[in-house]
């Protein structure tokens, strides 16, 4: 079996969450690889999605030299892209800056720093941790373990207190005065948790892979299409209409038997 290696992203490993590992330059370079494989046109739409979840795109639609510059000078990144055989655009793109909490998602939660959170909380904060929503909650927590603590100010940092801890363990702490008290929140990236997978690099490798896994599987006696051990002593002929009757033919026959014994006893 292959053995399993770490390789450059392309557009076809491009996801929601990892897209946000790369930048604009990135995203020209990997299409610019794709541009050579035949099932671009089919695909291109599925990875321009892609980009856009993590991308500002626009399409430039005068090509001129002061029009490239306005792009440029508000962050963008300007180059040609090839949709198909007959399509080439041009595309100003730029990273989707994370400022508000409503920029928070599940797939860029880990690719923004515990410093990087705490701006965003201290930039959109209200009342202080539990004044967020529930769901954006939720989204800090899949990525960062989160630590509240609510003091007066002049006990926040007390020797030996939560706050001295938490910092040292190396947590980032975002500081919410609230009158003479003060609430922390403290923020430490979570480590990833890596699930290997088995990367392979040609279809050989596929196969080779798949005949292991068959390999590995155990053995089980399949006996689900087997015949019953009464299958042979099933007799269709036996299947007739009077093997059947309704409930109302069962209690028409009982009150007909009953009638008959009455009959009987009658006649002694």
């Amino acid at each position: 079996m292959a053995k399993a290696k770490k390789k450059a992203l392309t557009l076809k490993t491009l996801n929601r969450s990892n897209v946000w590992d790369v930048q604009e330059n990135d995203i020209f370079r990997m299409w610019e690889a794709a541009e050579k494989d035949a099932d671009l046109a089919d695909n291109s739409r599925h990875y321009t999605n892609v980009i856009k979840s993590a991308f500002d795109v626009e399409v430039i639609t005068v090509d001129k030299p002061e029009v490239i510059k306005k792009y440029e000078a508000r962050g963008c990144k300007v180059g040609q892209v090839r949709l198909n055989e007959n399509t080439k655009v041009k595309w100003a793109i730029k990273k989707k800056a994370i400022l508000r909490i409503t920029d928070l998602t599940y797939e860029n939660i880990r690719h923004i720093t515990a410093i990087k959170l705490l701006e965003v909380l201290e930039r959109n904060f209200g009342s202080g941790w539990e004044s967020l929503s529930q769901s954006v909650r939720d989204i800090v927590e899949t990525g960062f373990d989160i630590s509240t603590t609510t003091l007066p100010k002049d006990r926040l940092k007390k020797k030996g207190g939560m706050y001295e801890k938490k910092v040292a363990d190396g947590f980032e702490v975002l500081e919410i005065p609230k009158g003479t008290w003060v609430e922390a929140i403290f923020a430490k990236e979570k480590p990833e948790e890596e699930k290997p997978e088995p990367i392979v690099d040609d279809e050989e490798d596929v196969k080779e892979f798949l005949d292991d896994e068959e390999e590995d599987l155990p053995d089980i006696d399949d006996h689900f299409n087997d015949p019953d051990e009464d299958d042979d002593q099933f007799d269709d002929d036996r299947l007739t209409e009077e093997s059947y009757r309704t409930t109302f033919d069962e209690e028409q026959d009982l009150s007909d038997l009953e009638a008959a014994e009455v009959a009987d006893d009658e006649e002694y």
